[in-house]
Parts: C-alpha cells; sequence; structure tokens
C-alpha cells in the first residue's frame, strides 16, 4: 500500500492564511497519500483500522483532474502571498501539485490518493504507528479528518500534512510547512486544517453539493 509522505527540507507553503505561513521543502514531493479511487463506490472491509466512516462521500469524478486546479488563485495569493509556478507529480499513490514561494522559504501541496484505494484507512494502519504527530481533527465540512507528520515529513514545529477522506476509499492531502517567519510562532497542523478547509470547499462546488 502506497503512502506518499512530502518530504520537507527547505522551505514550505507561506500561510499568510489567517496570520500564519508554512514552509516546505522546496523540490520534494507532494503529500503523504492514502489512495482511493472510487468515491462513491463502497470498498469492501473499509473503514478499518479505527479510521472514521465517511457518512456523504463526494462522487470519484472530483478528483478525476489535476491537483493543481485545487486551489484558486485568489486561494493561492492568500496562502503564499502570490500565485507560484504549479509543480505537479505523480506518484504510485496519485497525482500531485506543489506550489513554492522561493522567497518566503514556503510551500503547499495537494495530493489527491487515488491509486490504492484505502482511505483513510489506510494512514490508519500505516501511517499512524510511525508518526511523531497524530491528531485526528473535527471534521472538515463534514468529512473526517487527520493531522499527521512521520520522521520524513519534517519538524513537527515547521510542516503538518493533513489527510481528508472524501469517500472511505479516496482521500485528499494537503501539506504545509511553515515560512522562515512563521517557524516557532504558528502551529503548521492549524494552518494545514485552515488550508484543507479551502480545498474541501473547492471539491464540494465541483460535485454540487
Amino acid at each position: 500500500m502506497t503512502r506518499r509522505t512530502m518530504a520537507v527540507l527547505c522551505g514550505a507553503a507561506a500561510m499568510a492564511v489567517l496570520t500564519t505561513a508554512c514552509s516546505h521543502s522546496s523540490a520534494t514531493p507532494p503529500p503523504t497519500s492514502a489512495n482511493n479511487t472510487s468515491t462513491s463506490a463502497t470498498s469492501s472491509g473499509l473503514p478499518h483500522s479505527g479510521a472514521p466512516k465517511v457518512e456523504h462521500p463526494l462522487p470519484a469524478s472530483v478528483v478525476s483532474g489535476t491537483p493543481c486546479d485545487g486551489l484558486t488563485s485568489q486561494q493561492l495569493t492568500q496562502i503564499l502571498t502570490t500565485v507560484p509556478p504549479t509543480r505537479p507529480n505523480t506518484d504510485a499513490a496519485g497525482p500531485s501539485c506543489t506550489w513554492i514561494n522561493s522567497d518566503k522559504n514556503s510551500l503547499v501541496s495537494l495530493a489527491y490518493d487515488t491509486q490504492d484505494h484505502t482511505g483513510l484507512s489506510g494512514f490508519y494502519e500505516n501511517t499512524k504507528p510511525q508518526a511523531t504527530v497524530w491528531k485526528p481533527l473535527p471534521d472538515i465540512q463534514g468529512f473526517p479528518a487527520v493531522a499527521h507528520v512521520t520522521p520524513s515529513g519534517g519538524s513537527p514545529t515547521d510542516f503538518c500534512q493533513v489527510s481528508i477522506g472524501i469517500a472511505d476509499d479516496i482521500s485528499v492531502d494537503v501539506s504545509i510547512g511553515l515560512s522562515d517567519a512563521k517557524k516557532g510562532k504558528a502551529d503548521p497542523c492549524e494552518v494545514t486544517a485552515q488550508v484543507s478547509d479551502m480545498v474541501v470547499t473547492n471539491l464540494r462546488q465541483k460535485a454540487g453539493s
């Protein structure tokens, strides 16, 4: 089962959003993800490993495109104070997109986990045991979510990833690191949760819900 971990080595997403900023490693892969492909289809045995059930899943079509369209220019400006060039990537977990503000040494990344069809269950099974940070969050617009950091992800004071279950077998991952100016002053998981709310809003609009 593939799990995508966003390595945070240098800069990350500057969260000018809501007074918080993020920093991530410059040319690093997108967020950690437990992938799923059919949002509306109920996969046998899901959820498992203590993962919460997604009561009102979104259709799989909302993650059929590129994650580079997952945040608007206005939202990116709010998050990074600019709209950097997109950096698309695809790995065994699915497609991802990263935006880096080199001046702020900050970054935000969005990934769609569409290939291993385990949703949040994969994270609960595989990521939780090795996580240095593991925080189940209040539902984001009705969708279960968890904030986490693994040793390969970076320092918990600089970086956080939030994985959101939009169906029992599909998750979406938002990763952020704090800009140099925000390191030690802002909680990266709180900032990532704020950006995750933006992403869920956009996905719901795409689904017409």
